[in-house]
């Protein structure tokens, strides 16, 4: 018998996909809690401690301290360990025939130690008996400092410059200078380099 409170016959598909909706969650929540009692933690054996974590290297922090030494621990040259020599590429020159200049620095003490070779503690001076005709420095521009590690009893040598052959002075940058004498003249040329002069000069003749 049908009452107005469990009325009897087909009954809307609207109510079938409603239950069918209630059991499918209820059976979620079943499965949900399930797993929350399988996977509650510690209970996975397989888990590692956060104090047994290998943290790569490039982001820790470390207090080694680095082994090989640096340039700020190798002392100044003394300038009595320093030996200058001036060099020519030639002991005679031809008429037009450009002298390249340059010099040898060798560290005559015991231990490594660095050297001003830049620009601004280097100076090459080309003379004639007493007449000093021309210095690398009188039109130099911009100088600048090189700190460079000289290791004992190894010779570095300098990159060569070539000499015009005229005399210099400080007034004479910006004009056309005046040619030395040649004709099988005699000249010297000196080198400083680290504020240290050469020891001796190398002698040369321009034809």
């Amino acid at each position: 018998m049908s009452t107005l409170r469990d009325p009897v016959g087909p009954k809307d598909r609207k109510v079938y996909m409603r239950r069918r909706i209630l059991v499918l969650a209820g059976a979620l929540a079943v499965i949900a809690l399930v797993v929350l009692i399988i996977l509650k933690p510690g209970a996975n054996s397989g888990a590692r401690d956060a104090s047994n974590i290998e943290v790569p290297s490039d982001l820790a922090g470390t207090t080694e301290k680095p082994d090989a030494a640096g340039d700020d621990d190798v002392p100044a040259c003394a300038p009595a360990s320093l030996r200058v020599e001036a060099i020519t590429d030639k002991t005679d020159y031809a008429e037009g025939e450009l002298p390249k200049l340059s010099l040898s620095v060798t560290n005559a003490g015991t231990k490594a130690c660095t050297a001003d070779l830049g620009t601004a503690g280097m100076q090459f001076v080309v003379s004639s008996g007493d007449d000093e005709v021309w210095r690398s420095v009188d039109c130099q521009e911009e100088p600048e400092s090189l700190a460079v590690i000289l290791e004992p009893d190894e010779p570095l040598e300098s990159e060569p410059i070539a000499w015009d052959r005229t005399r210099s002075s400080t007034d004479t940058c910006d004009i056309t200078r005046e040619p030395v004498v040649a004709g099988g003249a005699s000249y010297h040329l000196r080198a400083v380099a680290a504020g240290v002069d050469g020891s001796t000069s190398a002698q040369f003749l321009l034809f």
